[in-house]
């Protein structure tokens, strides 16, 4: 028998503060939104821009490192695997939902630029202070 893989490796910047939850039995599960931003030139020289948003979500102890060391806007590199899971609504309804189930986060970049409250990770640099 041959073996799958399902590995997705991204970079790219917080949508939202990640949201920490926890399961029923105790067990702490984050979710968040990543955004993936790639730019190409097309063949009239135009400069193309298109941006992928990833559903992350992370369980146990990064569940918990993501919650506290996140926020929205930072730059990070997640790592794991793409999970679909599926649901019916009151309605009857199907809806799906793939996920990057995240088995290691690395925080890029410092913290968001412009953030000044020092409980969230912030320099108290605002953007504007540099003209580049």
């Amino acid at each position: 028998m041959t073996r799958g893989l399902n590995k997705v490796m991204i970079i790219g910047h917080l949508g939202r503060d990640p949201e920490l939850r926890y399961t029923p039995s105790g067990r702490p599960v984050v979710s968040f939104s990543v955004a993936t931003t790639r730019t190409w030139t097309n063949s009239n020289g135009e400069r193309q821009e298109e941006t992928e948003w990833f559903n992350v979500v992370a369980w146990g102890g990064l569940a918990e490192v993501c919650k506290q060391h996140l926020r929205k806007g930072q730059q990070v590199y997640i790592e794991g695997r793409l999970q679909t899971r599926g649901w019916e609504d009151a309605d009857g309804r199907k809806h799906y939902r793939t996920e990057l189930v995240a088995q290691e986060m690395i925080m890029l970049g410092g913290p968001p630029q412009g953030t000044t409250d020092p409980s969230r990770g912030g320099d108290g640099i605002s953007d504007e202070e540099f003209p580049f």
